[in-house]
């Protein structure tokens, strides 16, 4: 028998509702057959909608707060990042309480998954634990099946990983920025293929400023306002560029993704190409402007955060 049912939509890596990646969350799971599950995430037809749920017995013993499902139209998750981060956010905005302050346990189907709240100017950030990383060198031909499917040449990809955090994907390094965000896939052709991939891109460097009117004060004036109103037009820099295609699911693409961005910057960081902290973006080619926060700890642990803000606050009924 269907009956209201405590329910938040909410926008994750970002801190303004409609540029980053929509989560529907339904606080109250229980009582939920997988079919009633699996049926309400296809309605809902976002990337991914969650039901929270108590800890399980095991769970409740090792400190979790709260068990979340996770399901795209296309099936359930074992993890996801915005997910995670999102259904952080809901938990606590409806109440919750975790045990340890400033840091929540969250049981899914890879295991425990730690977050916690850090100070990000008049908020509060979560961020979560990368769980670990398996990854290995994909197969030339498939290599060479999937670059044919985004229309990249060999010479475009920089490096490439089978990456394995819960979800599997394939990251591919392309060239630079500019390169991620000319990508047309043909996303037929991924889901055939089976595999969801991920590109990423360092922005290119900026030239040098220019040396104009040393002897000039006007020329001086000029190029420093000029920098500034430039600066000031300029979106928030970022390190890393990414877009995420994920047809096999039935996400061709999606806006933020955090369980990739994870698997990426324990790549990426452990293999020297990007520092140990650095700013993500993902969205653009989508009209949005998500941001993604990583940081490795002194002990080797990549934190994945981003800010979440929420849409809407009711009930569904289901």
């Amino acid at each position: 028998m269907t009956r209201p049912r405590p329910f938040q939509q909410v926008d994750v890596f970002t801190a303004t509702a409609g540029f980053g990646n929509p989560l529907a969350v339904v606080l109250d799971g229980e009582g939920l057959d997988d079919e009633a599950l699996q049926r309400f995430a296809r309605w809902t037809n976002l990337s991914e909608t969650t039901f929270l749920l108590p800890p399980s017995a095991a769970g409740a013993a090792q400190g979790a707060d709260y068990r979340v499902r996770i399901f795209t139209p296309g099936g359930e998750l074992p993890f996801a990042g915005h997910p995670t981060l999102g259904s952080a956010h809901a938990w606590l905005q409806a109440g919750g309480r975790p045990r340890q302050p400033g840091r929540l346990v969250q049981e899914c189907g890879v295991g425990l998954v730690m977050l916690k709240q850090s100070p990000a100017g008049d908020r509060e950030r979560l961020a979560f634990a990368a769980p670990a990383l398996r990854r290995s060198a994909p197969s030339p031909t498939q290599l060479a099946k999937v670059a044919q499917a985004l229309g990249l040449k060999a010479a475009q990809i920089e490096a490439a990983q089978l990456l394995d955090n819960g979800p599997v994907w394939l990251g591919l390094l392309l060239a630079d920025a500019d390169t991620v965000l000319s990508v047309r896939p043909d996303h037929a052709a991924l889901k055939a293929l089976g595999v969801k991939v991920g590109v990423a891109g360092l922005p290119a460097q900026e030239p040098a400023p220019l040396l104009i009117g040393r002897s000039n004060r006007e020329a001086r004036a000029f190029g420093q306002a000029a920098r500034q109103a430039a600066a000031a037009a300029a979106p928030a820099s970022i390190d890393l560029e990414v877009r995420a295609f994920a047809a096999p699911i039935g996400v061709e693409e999606d806006p933020v993704t955090g369980s990739l961005n994870a698997s990426l910057a324990q790549w990426l960081i452990a293999d020297g190409r990007l520092p140990a902290r650095y700013v993500a973006g993902q969205g653009q080619c989508l009209g949005r402007d998500g941001r993604v926060h990583v940081e490795r700890d002194a002990d080797g642990q990549v934190w994945v955060g981003g800010d979440v803000a929420t849409c809407i606050a009711g009930t569904a009924t289901l």
